[in-house]
Formats: C-alpha cells, structure tokens, sequence
C-alpha cells in the first residue's frame, strides 16, 4: 500500500512520540507498516488524551472521541475525517476494533489521582492498554492465539510501566499498588512470568502476526534489571544501551522471532 499523507503523519508522529515502535515497524515488512503504522500513531494519540488537560471534563471528552471513532470502525460506517482516524478506520478490521473501547476506558485511570482499586484494576489496565493493542496488531496480520499475544503483551506493558513510574510520579499518580523493593521486583517477575508463558506456546502465533510482537523486544532485559535492582525503577534508568537494543531488534526481525 502506497503512503499518502496521512499514513505519513501516523509515521512522522510514531518516530517522535513512540521511537522504539516506530523502530520495530521499520524492522518489520513492508507490507506490516502501513496497518502498524496506523495502530500505533492511534495508541499515542489516545495515551495523550488524558493529559491534554488539567481539567477533567475536557480530557474526558478527548478520550471519549477516541471511543466514538472506535464505535464508528466497528459498525463499519464511515469514520470523520483525521489524519489517524481515517487510516485506521481503512486498515483496522471491524470486528477488531471493539477493543478499542476497553482500551480508552482503561485509560480514563490517567485522568485522576487515584490509585488502582486492586491487582485486578492493575492487571485490567494493562491488559486493555498493553494487551488491545498488541493483539489488534496480531490479528491483524496474520493468525494468532489471543491468550498467547495477551500474555506476552502483558509482560511488555509491565515493562513499559516500570519504565514511566518516574513520569507518573511527577504527575502526582500512584502508578503502584506496592512500590517496595520487594513489591517491584514481585511485579517483574509477573511480567518475565508471561513471557515465559507466552514463549512456550509461540507456536500458536504466525510468523506473520509476531511481527506485531517485535514491538516488544526490549521487554525481557528491562524486567530483568528490574529484577536484580529495583531502585532503577525510581531512577529512571532502565533499558538497554544503544548498541544492545539496535542489535537486537535486528536479530529478531531478521529470524522472525520476538
């Protein structure tokens, strides 16, 4: 599919605002960008959403937009004009896109200051934000097992958590249910857990649709340094070193593995 404006604008807005997924479309086929593309430029526009601004009510609204262009995808009618919108609603399955819904719900926790009710909050946000995503993406392309895609999407949305609890913090939100040494290192392990889970049945994923999972690559080293010292968590210095992350990504891509 050729780009036309607006695809470029979903790519030029992915390379400034989300430059590790943009990496990982330029390292995917050609064919997987456009739809990728799309996908992602829509998640870093809904993410925005709830900071746009500190009144409430108006970032309620900026997120129920999103909900509503996901409605207007899923019923298959015409979706307004947007230089994300209109791409996605070209490029996004009908069916798929119900999963926007729970994904701009969940982040109506970004709106407020409370903490997370409970695990199961914490684990419905990740899932619904991480999780939507990865598998609208995944099924997208190619056949997939959604219990397989959810599980390894929920080890990377904990790995990008741990990576924005600095920001959150400074935005006076409580982005942990237990923030102790020992609470962060329970939460990597969860996320490495999944991981796990998820690579013992990656079988049950296409080569086609992991490469909607290569957006996550970064996931199991960031966990792992968790792991071993949660006071980077606080510090803001996890993730890997240029040289590492570049290599491989590219040692994934070029094996189709994620």
């Amino acid at each position: 599919m050729e780009f036309d404006d607006d695809l470029t604008s979903c790519a030029e807005l992915v390379q400034q605002a989300d430059p590790d997924r943009f990496m990982a479309v330029m390292a995917a086929p050609p064919e997987a960008r456009p739809l990728l593309f799309a996908l992602y430029a829509f998640n870093v526009e809904l993410a925005r959403a709830p900071w746009a601004s500190q009144e409430s009510m108006i970032a309620e609204m900026r997120v129920q937009w999103w909900r509503d262009i996901g409605g207007e995808i899923a019923q298959g009618g015409p979706v307004r004009r947007h230089h994300v919108a209109t791409p996605l609603g070209r490029l996004l399955a009908a069916e798929l896109a119900d999963h926007i819904d729970p994904m701009a719900e969940a982040r109506r926790w970004d709106i407020y200051s409370e903490p997370f009710a409970d695990e199961a909050a914490f684990d419905g946000y990740i899932d619904a934000t991480s999780g939507g995503l990865m598998w609208m993406a995944a099924a997208s392309l190619g056949q997939a097992d959604e219990t397989v895609v959810r599980n390894f999407a929920y080890g990377v949305g904990i790995a990008n958590w741990l990576r924005a609890i600095p920001g959150l913090v400074g935005h006076k939100r409580i982005p942990l249910l237990d923030g102790t040494s020992e609470g962060l290192r329970q939460l990597a392990r969860k996320g490495l857990d999944r991981i796990q889970e998820a690579e013992q049945h990656s079988g049950l994923v296409s080569k086609e649709a992991g490469v909607a999972l290569l957006s996550g690559w970064q996931a199991k080293p960031i966990l792992k340094q968790a792991l071993r010292q949660p006071e980077r968590v606080a510090e803001g210095s996890l993730g890997q070193s240029e040289f590492h992350r570049r290599t491989g990504l590219i040692w994934r891509a070029a094996r189709r593995r994620w």
